[in-house]
């Protein structure tokens, strides 16, 4: 609701940035439900827990494939078409999970989901379209910040419906929610014309040349995919925490922990402002600060609750501001290749996840709560070199992104003024 009480430019309507948001959080919710229900299932289909582990991971590396091969047609296709019928796609895959009649196909299933629940992926360079320069920072903070909301919630409405209604009764109602949502989009979204034509695999390769072509965008990714790796490795590690002594949580108070998060949707809603205003680099390297200090923090958190909490706080906020800050500044280099970026982005921060819950992993056995803390310093005093480094030459944007060399600043001036259409 938030949202809708927010100022926002006439290109893009409150209700339709509402929208964006509700359909940016149901889309990624979708990796998600089966977090809960892994032991359910796995008694359903007579398999093991272990193997019903695998379920997360089918719709996890999906969900790569689909950023890496599906989010870059956002720059030349017909994006009021194109979300819908990936909506449509992913509400099929999703029946499909909920009439799975053996994990055998449950795990293909899955994995379908995950290639085709791409739409918040495009949804959000879209929003980024349609708000204009002036509000593009506050926009994409409302979008990214329903993203980060379905994230959150998902959990929790799926253990609530399989509770009450069964496993198979959350991917029904999933596919419901994604068909509503294909209706609604398919009707609001305006007509655009695609940013740019080019052939299928000269797209694909030009996701990396356009990531080369601009410094400004190399470091960024950066310090997006280190942000998602230290995000990664506390969150992960923080359920090895308080799930053994002194706290000895079960799963479903360990849960409760995540609302905690909810501070960072809120971070995402207001730190839009602070790129808007011309503060994106000040305000990243304060993100970065005040992620160090919520490591300090932690590293005294191991027998304190309240610490806890305060840590996930000033994590949240500090990870998921910085991650907001990073999106708006790719967009803003180029008005052409907004979904090759997102897929850039997107992709380095699924790698940089990936790292650092396996880093979680990996120190826990060794040295538990104090090797995370440590590693997560290191890894905050890194970003904060990258920053000071790059703050007054490779992350300052001096011009935007197009198909070709940009000859002189009066061709800049042009690109900017044709995006701002």
């Amino acid at each position: 609701m938030t949202a809708l009480r927010m100022g926002l430019p006439s290109g893009l309507s409150r209700r339709l940035t509402f929208l964006f948001a509700v359909a940016a959080g149901a889309a990624i919710s979708n990796l998600y439900w089966t977090q809960p229900l892994l032991g359910s299932i796995a008694g359903d289909l007579t398999t093991t827990t272990a193997t019903a582990g695998w379920l997360v991971t089918a719709a996890q590396v999906g969900y790569a494939v689909g950023v890496l091969l599906l989010v870059p047609l956002g720059d030349v296709l017909d994006r009021r078409r194109f979300v819908p019928v990936m909506l449509l796609a992913s509400a099929a895959a999703l029946l499909l999970c909920a009439l799975a009649p053996s994990i055998g196909v449950l795990l293909l299933a899955l994995g379908v989901l995950g290639v085709t629940t791409i739409s918040g992926q495009v949804l959000t360079p879209l929003a980024g379209d349609l708000a204009g320069d002036a509000h593009r920072g506050r926009i994409v903070g409302v979008v990214g910040s329903g993203t980060l909301t379905g994230i959150l919630a998902s959990r929790t409405i799926s253990g609530f419906v399989a509770g009450a209604a069964g496993w198979r009764t959350v991917f029904v109602l999933a596919a419901v929610v994604a068909v509503l949502l294909a209706v609604l989009l398919y009707r609001a979204i305006p007509p655009l014309a695609p940013r740019t034509r080019m052939p299928y695999p000269q797209l694909i390769a030009s996701v990396v040349a356009v990531v080369m072509r601009e410094p400004a965008a190399r470091w960024t990714l950066v310090l997006a995919a280190t942000g998602f790796a230290t995000f990664s490795l506390f969150w992960t590690a923080l359920t090895f925490l308080l799930s053994g002594p002194p706290f000895r949580y079960p799963v479903a108070v360990i849960g409760l922990f995540g609302l905690a998060g909810l501070a960072g949707v809120l971070s995402g809603l207001h730190g839009g402002r602070l790129h808007d205003r011309g503060w994106s680099l000040p305000a990243t390297g304060a993100a970065w600060v005040l992620a160090l200090s919520a490591f300090v923090v932690a590293a005294f958190a191991g027998r304190s609750v309240v610490l806890v909490i305060v840590a996930i706080i000033m994590i949240d906020v500090a990870l998921q501001t910085q991650a907001l800050l990073s999106r708006a500044r790719l967009f803003a280099l180029s008005h052409e290749a907004r979904s090759r970026l997102n897929t850039a982005l997107a992709t380095g921060n699924f790698i940089g996840a990936a790292i650092g819950s396996a880093a979680a992993t990996t120190l826990w056995s060794a040295r538990g709560w104090t090797a995370v803390t440590i590693t997560g310093t290191a890894l905050c005093c890194f970003a904060l070199i990258v920053w000071a480094m790059g703050r007054r030459g490779p992350l300052v944007i001096r011009s935007a992104v197009t198909e070709g060399p940009i000859t002189d600043r009066s061709e800049t001036s042009l690109n900017r003024a044709a995006g701002a259409k």
